[in-house]
């Protein structure tokens, strides 16, 4: 498991570097985002914060998705899906 957790990682951070904006959209984007992305770049402070929110939301369902889905912790012996594993 933890090979392919790696790979995935690898992967993603290799996959970064080919992405890359044209020299016209280059211009138009603030400095942190030069270079990045395409199109025209944030108008206030409030898409930077509207972004980084959304980013920590993703990230946090990523993470318990993945949690949960390889442990998800239930052991007792009268939870829902005993009655639905046992009828069978």
């Amino acid at each position: 498991m933890k090979k392919f957790i790696n790979s995935i990682i690898i992967f993603f951070v290799a996959s970064v570097g080919t992405v890359a904006a044209c020299p016209a959209c280059e211009q138009r984007q603030p400095k942190i985002l030069r270079g990045i992305t395409h199109g025209a770049g944030p108008d206030s402070r409030w898409d930077y914060l509207i972004v980084y929110t959304t980013i920590v939301i993703v990230l946090a369902t990523l993470f318990f998705s993945v949690k949960w889905l390889v442990r998800p912790g239930e052991k007792s012996k009268d939870h829902i899906k005993r009655m639905i594993l046992n009828n069978q």
